[in-house]
């Protein structure tokens, strides 16, 4: 099934599915929101990257601890600790039971460094990136691994808090039958000050138009230079005076209303295109695509994940199962086999507003040498 806009898409949500809300249309364009994180999330573990995603972590700008910014997923250093065995016996496995295991026992959590939260649920509802405690610098996330009929096994991996990479998502453009968005276009520019204050690699723009680089080094001297080759120049350093307080920004941003296209750019995505390192559109027909194959046309392989999207939009409270950070285990495991086996038909969905010329290899190379940095030495 084709739909000629995000709009149209929204429209049949607000009939098919979110009927029973008060306000359905604003139900279905939060429900397109949630989606278009989920598309992002399981897009970053099909690139092998779980393991060091945090999920909405406080993230302070840079050399300015006093302002921090939720971010939807960031990227963290990142070092295995150790993997546990479980009986499902002993369910829920709350991050109290894993705090106390033998394997853990030297680290000590306390109390106070203790978070308060569920991995994986009697009634299998598996938490995403489930973080079990904060130590200072650096702080524990549990991943589940797999989970058969009488035993499972979840990993244990330490994560440092400065992340080398965050991942944002935005819904910009215009609502339907309004002539302006001030509400995207102020979520927009929320996003570039996030974007612009969270490195140490700072954008200037020059008289001509172009943008140029600036880093401080720690004897108060700087580097600068053409934005674009300073960053490149820093992702494929081993120097700690540049990578030390860098972090790649990437915003994913959705249409709201057919106002614009990623070769067309409204506002808001001039706005944000200026100020993200990576700014990637994922397009109406990808979000189409996703949400047909879901919903109204669903495939066998993503039966699962329907079943636990519907059950989270009935009207009631706290029967949520589909989002970005809680989902039943079935659905994980269907959309981590979709994700996984349309590698290149979902690579299709995302078009590069920034940096222009760049495809989504060159973005996933630049991860993986971030990801593979001794990052230990590089912060001594």
């Amino acid at each position: 099934m084709s739909y000629p806009s995000v709009d149209q898409l929204q429209k049949v949500l607000t009939k098919e599915v979110f009927h029973y809300a008060k306000d359905s249309k604003k139900a279905a364009g939060r429900a397109l929101g949630t989606l278009v994180e989920i598309i992002t999330f399981y897009a970053l573990k099909s690139w092998g990257l779980e393991r060091y995603v945090a999920i909405e972590r406080k993230l302070p700008e840079f050399a300015n601890d006093d302002i921090t910014h939720n971010v939807e997923y960031s990227l963290h250093p990142s070092t295995s600790v150790a993997q546990i065995k479980f009986s499902r016996d002993v369910l829920p496995l709350t991050t109290a039971k894993i705090s106390k295991n033998e394997k853990l026992a030297g680290l000590g959590i306390t109390e106070a460094e203790l978070k308060k939260s569920t991995l994986l649920t009697k009634e299998l509802i598996l938490r995403n990136s489930c973080t079990v405690g904060d130590f200072g610098d650096s702080f524990l996330n549990a991943y589940l691994d797999d989970l058969g009929k009488i035993a499972g096994t979840y990993s244990i991996v330490s994560l440092r808090q400065r992340p080398f990479a965050i991942f944002e998502c935005k819904r910009v453009g215009v609502e339907e039958g309004m002539k302006k968005g001030p509400q995207t276009i102020e979520k927009a520019k929320q996003g570039a000050y996030v974007a612009r204050t969270v490195s140490a690699l700072q954008k200037i723009r020059l008289s001509n138009g172009s943008m140029g680089g600036l880093i401080q080094k720690r004897d108060g001297s700087f580097r600068h230079g053409d934005y674009y080759k300073l960053m490149a120049e820093i992702i494929a350093s081993d120097n700690p005076e540049l990578l030390a307080r860098f972090i790649l920004t990437v915003g994913v941003v959705s249409n709201h209303g057919n106002w614009f296209t990623s070769e067309n750019h409204n506002k808001e995505l001039k706005v944000l295109a200026q100020s993200y390192d990576w700014l990637l559109f994922l397009t109406d027909a990808g979000v189409a695509q996703f949400i047909d194959e879901l919903l109204f046309h669903p495939t066998k392989e993503l039966a699962a994940a329907r079943d636990a999207f519907l059950a989270s939009y009935t009207g009631e409270k706290g029967v949520n199962q589909f989002t970005k950070k809680q989902l039943s285990l079935e659905a994980d495991a269907a959309l981590q086999s979709y994700f996984s086996s349309r590698k290149k038909v979902i690579a299709g969905w995302f078009n590069i507003i920034a940096p222009s010329g760049k495809g989504l290899e060159v973005l996933k190379e630049e991860l993986d040498t971030l990801k593979n940095k001794n990052w230990q030495e590089i912060h001594s």
